[in-house]
């Protein structure tokens, strides 16, 4: 369905000021996601903090092509992207829709820390576990010595 100017300007505005707020951004192509589906990924990804938006690939390699360092991805298919001011938000909760709707929506590429990703990069990033996961990791490192230690100390008090 063709749009017209005033309606692709104000998608470009969109799409500007998403380039600006982001930290990332996710291109996601999508192909026969039902509208209940849809509906509710949405919803989903709005109350985790993530906008979803569809606009034409001319106006998103307008917007986005010559401000971002690296290749833009190639945008082949039904595009959308998923941005977030949460540098790993996007990507994760794209993979998780992505095993959740396997053949309907995937991964194509995206923008990290203002550096055009591809797919494999950006899926690599959605694999980075939440903050309070690392936190925990953190914590487990911290205290592992002092277990160990305790472990030793209570193994020699055994034998003696």
């Amino acid at each position: 369905m063709a749009i017209n100017k005033a309606k692709k300007q104000d998608i470009l505005v969109k799409l500007e000021t998403v380039r600006e707020s982001a930290d990332s951004i996710v291109f996601v192509h999508y192909k026969g996601l039902s509208v209940a589906n849809t509906t509710a990924m949405r919803k989903e990804l709005r109350e985790k903090g993530v906008g979803y938006f569809v606009a034409k690939k001319t106006l998103m390699e307008r917007a986005f092509g010559s401000t971002f360092t690296g290749t833009m991805p190639t945008l082949d298919g039904e595009i959308a992207i998923a941005y977030s001011e949460d540098a790993i938000a996007p990507a994760q909760n794209i993979k998780e829709f992505s095993t959740k709707f396997k053949d309907n929506i995937s991964i194509v590429g995206g923008v990290f820390q203002g550096v055009f990703k591809n797919q494999d990069e950006m899926t690599a990033i959605a694999s980075i576990p939440p903050l309070q996961t690392l936190r925990g990791m953190f914590a487990q490192l911290l205290n592992s010595p002092r277990q160990r230690f305790a472990v030793v100390l209570s193994a020699v008090a055994e034998t003696k």
